[in-house]
């Protein structure tokens, strides 16, 4: 169980620094979907990352509607 633990916890880093560095270079104040979605596609690889914005947005959009 740690072992997962650790591991989820890098990759949530991973995306928090990369989202951040958007953020940044886009001279932005609010971090929105459409960082967390692209430090996704920079981080996760191929398959992965496009499994994970579709899961991520029909989230939240059944937390939104319901």
């Amino acid at each position: 169980m740690g072992i997962m633990n650790s591991f989820i916890n890098d990759i949530f880093e991973k995306l928090a620094a990369e989202s951040s560095k958007l953020v940044r270079y886009n001279k932005k104040n609010t971090l929105s979907s459409r960082e967390i979605q692209t430090a996704v596609r920079l981080v996760l690889p191929g398959e992965l990352a496009k499994h994970a914005v579709s899961e991520g947005t029909k989230a939240v959009t059944k937390f939104t509607s319901g």
